[in-house]
């Protein structure tokens, strides 16, 4: 049984909160990943008043704080929540999964925090630094190594983006790596893979190419 009424915070607070909730372009798979870490119930489909609605006090109070206040937590899940939603919205009508393991050339299995489907290929990768110190050279050969891996495999023919997000920023020498690697490419179409990194700043990620 999907809930009905907010009892613990009366109408008025969770009505405030769906109400500025649904200008938001929530895409569905955070509103399961919310429901789930809140034990909240979720409607399947419907509009999106009704599928707030439908979830508890607890994940309307963290969609709010995530998406409406930008809050930010020590561990930085609001930020990677922002960031997930954020790569959905690159990628229109495209399936997006969260924390997907993709085998590279090498055989090696690599975790990758978003990839992007479509029509069952993958077209992109995207990694997040939520917290922390800036990301430096060695956090971007790692991530270019991936990515390189990644598309040189069996499961890489589409791929043709590998975004860097970042709340803490990048080092100068960090981009300027990331942009040699990326020059250094063949850039034929069967090798092309086109490098961006992702800024959080005033409440909105901008996004650059190397």
């Amino acid at each position: 049984m999907v809930k009905k009424g907010f009892p613990s915070f009366g109408m008025s607070q969770a009505g405030a909160y769906v109400t500025a909730l649904k200008n938001y372009n929530l895409p569905d798979f955070i509103l399961k990943l919310v429901a789930k870490d809140t034990n909240s119930e979720l409607l399947e489909r419907g509009r999106i008043d009704d599928r707030l609605q439908s979830m508890n006090d607890d994940a309307l109070e963290l969609l709010n704080r995530v998406f409406v206040d930008c809050e930010e937590d020590k561990k930085g899940k609001f930020t990677q929540y922002r960031f997930f939603a954020y790569v959905s919205s690159m990628y229109h009508k495209c399936e997006v999964m969260i924390n997907e393991t993709i085998p590279g050339k090498s055989g090696q299995n690599h975790k990758v925090p978003v990839a992007v489907k479509s029509n069952g290929m993958y077209i992109a990768i995207a990694f997040n630094k939520p917290v922390g110190n800036a990301v430096n050279k060695k956090d971007v050969t790692k991530f270019y190594g991936i990515s390189d891996d990644i598309k040189k495999g069996d499961h890489g023919t589409q791929l043709t983006d590998a975004i860097y997000g970042s709340s803490v920023g990048f080092k100068g020498d960090a981009l300027v790596e990331l942009e040699n690697l990326s020059k250094s490419r063949n850039q034929d179409p069967e090798n092309k893979l086109e490098f961006k990194t992702a800024n959080f700043e005033n409440r909105i990620y901008f996004v650059t190419k190397c």
